[in-house]
């Protein structure tokens, strides 16, 4: 299993809004495309991959599954139906977005359920997203560490959640980080603007190639094409071991995202 180390995410992004996004994005050399059903913008990706002219199979996506659909009897249905929005026969990863812990349908049967999408031919590979170590174990009881991806969790300079990292590195899990420059808080960093000086850099291409030194997948957005070209650059930087002390040091437990019902406690 392989996840790319380097993609364009779509979170919070819609309409033509998405579609310019994403068409940028192929146009500069993306090729991993990460998107929800809860986005509620697969359509205008698929619209946007579509117009691009780029060969699917040159392309990595990604779609998670949300809560309602967790359940044996409408996993795969809403899978089918995130396809046929994305114009395409298959994605490459489809990950349970959140472990949603009270919704009522087991770890082991979304699990299973998700296991039977891949069988099927709908997903080339399965993963999980937000879940913390316990939910971890119980996806890795119920269909083996080794068909398990990567969880896409939060991290970032200021959320760097050492304990989670450390257990899914233990377990051959692969981390992509979301939301790796905090909504924008990392750029003001004093530490992380210091840096980028010294390497003629950019606020965000260092906290990027902090995370892509760290071995984690990240997968920025942007509705501007030049923030988007510049993110490009970040695995080209190569941050020095004082750097990586210095942004491991901005650790503050600032967590972004844990919306109740979905979270499970964290760790």
């Amino acid at each position: 299993m392989s996840i790319p180390a380097f993609g364009v995410g779509t979170f919070r992004l819609q309409g033509q809004v998405v579609i310019d996004s994403v068409r940028n994005a192929l146009d500069l050399g993306y090729r991993a495309i990460d998107t929800a059903q809860i986005y509620e913008n697969e359509a205008e990706v698929g619209q946007a991959i579509a117009e691009s002219g780029v060969a699917r199979e040159d392309l990595f996506l990604t779609t998670k599954i949300w809560v309602p659909n967790y359940a044996k009897d409408k996993l795969v249905p809403s899978l089918k139906d995130s396809l046929a929005k994305l114009r395409t026969d298959y994605v490459d990863l489809t990950l349970i977005h959140w472990p949603a812990p009270d919704n009522g349908v087991p770890v082991d049967e979304f699990m299973n359920a998700l296991a039977d999408a891949r069988t099927q031919g709908l997903t080339r590979q399965i993963g999980i997203s937000n879940f913390p170590i316990a939910q971890t174990q119980a996806a890795i009881a119920a269909v083996g560490r080794e068909q398990i991806a990567t969880n896409q969790i939060e991290l970032s300079p200021y959320l760097q959640s050492r304990k989670l990292t450390d257990f899914l590195k233990e377990q051959g899990i692969h981390v992509t980080s979301y939301m790796t420059l905090a909504y924008g808080k990392v750029l003001k960093d004093p530490v992380i603007n210091q840096i980028a000086q010294r390497h003629n850099a950019t606020p965000a291409q260092v906290a990027l190639a902090w995370a892509l030194q760290l071995g984690y997948a990240v997968i920025p957005s942007s509705t501007r094409r030049e923030n988007l070209a510049s993110n490009l650059l970040a695995p080209q930087l190569r941050l020095s071991d004082e750097d990586m002390a210095r942004i491991a040091a901005l650790e503050r437990n600032g967590r972004e995202v844990s919306p109740e019902g979905l979270a499970a406690a964290w760790d």
